[in-house]
């Protein structure tokens, strides 16, 4: 490998900047079909596009979305458009280029050794910075300042440039820099960012100095800072060439993508817990209903960690209740639900309306919202039989049989660490459960139609048809009438219920 600055020269190496380089390897990339942000789903319409245009543009580049929309992810991601190694002059602490050097110490160590000139090379995960934007930063931190120590060892005054101690963007120097969150800066830190920005110059304590940093700069931000915490200046604004809007997942089938991707499951949770596409689907949903309830602030959004942790939280529920019962095999049930709700209380930010109700209340408002929207994908939908008047000869009542074995005084009580074998016993003691699941499901086994017989309970409860109670470690389904009589605590408060006559069922 080349180590001197005339081995260089001889091997016909050519620096290009930063950009420069980001830009040819991207063309590179895209005329090879790559994809250049793997792993990033749900962007390949919208936000990769843009951002491989503000990159062929050669831009520094804001990223401005909320919370949890892998704004951080696609700044990484940029170093793998970076060469795989390039020259610095050795001992430089903002890796200078050996053919552009431009601090003090590369000029000299050049000019005194020549083509001699020792060259160290790094790689592209060594040209990343990433800095978290707080109230405390200061520009020392970003930028430098000058170090009296320094200058009364090597006994130079405050005004040479070999007294200043530099800051994290000098360091970066031909790198991918991000600054996380920039709105949290405050606006005078932000103003030291102008020139670096623009026309390259660094001013540390009134000591101007032309330092023209080469670096790839990518912000993000949140559109809550511009109106909480704090804004982005308009100049700074002025000065990123870019401004990139990205968004949450915008179907069910991209974030079930997304949380297979992310999820991180032991390889002896998959072993033992079987998980089905509808609990899957029903765990995306709360994310989506979440990010439209009226508890929710959507000012701070809803973030792709939810349904990420809720799965994780999810499959230990599953593997807990295996653990417990001695099993070796289970699968995750209807009622294993209740172990994601520690994973969405913590995961979104309520209004005033959601903090009257709480945060437990909500989480179960919002599960009982995603049950219901999920049951219409499986199952007749319950809110047209309701409507169907007597006579009319489309009022075939898929669910009577159930709602009528509820009526006649039964009930059904699911502990959440039953076993298998008795819940499953359990589920067919109720009328009518069974015919009804291989009415539309007749190719399901015995697992797969035990979960959808619970799925049915749990979708009748949400449409107001039966009744569903949640008490320490125990489901209760009951008859909706009789629970009203009984006025026991329930675990959710339905808005969305409508007043019925046994006669609209019938």
């Amino acid at each position: 490998m080349v180590q001197t600055l005339g081995e260089l020269k001889k091997s016909g190496y050519q620096s290009k900047s930063i950009k420069e380089e980001v830009r040819q390897n991207l063309i590179a990339k895209l005329k090879q079909n790559e994809n250049v942000f793997h792993g990033v789903l749900g962007y390949e319409d919208s936000v990769i596009p843009d951002v491989e245009r503000a990159l062929l543009s050669r831009h520094n580049i804001l990223f401005l979305g909320l919370r949890g929309q892998a704004k951080t992810r696609m700044a990484r991601l940029m170093t793998e458009l970076l060469d795989e190694y390039i020259p610095i002059v050795a001992g430089s602490e903002v890796n200078d280029d050996p053919f552009h050097p431009i601090s003090h110490y590369a000029k000299e160590l050049i000019a005194a050794k020549g083509d001699d000139t020792p060259i160290e090379w790094i790689s592209r995960t060594q040209r990343y910075g990433e800095k978290l934007a707080t109230p405390d930063v200061s520009v020392a931190d970003l930028i430098g300042d000058i170090d009296p120590i320094k200058a009364a060892n090597l006994k130079l005054s405050f005004a040479d440039e070999r007294v200043i101690h530099y800051g994290i963007i000098p360091r970066s120097n031909r790198c991918v820099f991000v600054i996380n969150e920039i709105p949290d800066l405050q606006a005078r830190i932000q103003v030291s960012l102008f020139n670096i920005l623009e026309e390259g110059d660094v001013q540390i304590r009134g000591f101007k100095l032309r330092l023209p940093l080469d670096i790839l700069f990518v912000f993000t931000a949140n559109p809550e800072d511009y109106t909480n915490r704090g804004s982005i200046v308009t100049p700074l604004k002025d000065r990123i060439e870019s401004q990139i809007l990205t968004h949450y997942p915008k179907t069910i089938e991209t974030g079930l993508a997304i949380t297979e991707q992310e999820a991180v499951i032991h390889p002896e949770q998959e072993k033992i817990v079987e998980v089905s596409d509808l609990v899957k689907r029903i765990v995306e949903q709360v994310a989506f209903e979440a990010r439209n309830s009226e508890y929710v602030d959507k000012k701070s959004g809803v973030s792709a960690r939810l349904t990420i942790s809720a799965y994780e939280n999810l499959i230990s529920t599953a593997e807990l209740r295996a653990i417990q019962n001695k099993e070796k095999k289970t699968q995750v049930w209807m009622s294993d639900l209740i172990g994601i709700i520690p994973s969405i209380t913590g995961k979104i930010e309520l209004v005033y309306e959601g903090e009257q109700e709480g945060p437990f209340q909500v989480a179960f408002h919002l599960l009982d919202k995603a049950i219901r929207a999920q049951f219409l994908q499986y199952f007749p939908n319950p809110e047209q039989i309701k409507k169907q008047r007597r006579g009319d000869a489309a009022t075939d009542n898929p669910y009577k049989s159930i709602t009528n074995w509820f009526d006649k005084g039964n009930k059904l009580t699911l502990l959440m660490n039953t076993k298998d074998e008795e819940k499953i016993q359990q589920l067919y003691s109720v009328d009518g459960l069974y015919p009804l699941v291989k009415k539309y499901f007749k190719g399901a086994n015995e697992q797969q139609s035990a979960l959808l017989m619970e799925f049915v309970l749990h979708g009748l409860s949400a449409y107001s048809l039966i009744s569903k109670k949640v008490v320490e470690g125990r489901i209760e389904f009951n008859d909706l009438v009789g629970s009203m009589i009984n006025l026991g605590p329930t675990a959710h408060d339905d808005d969305d219920a409508e007043d019925y006559n046994d006669d609209d069922l019938n």
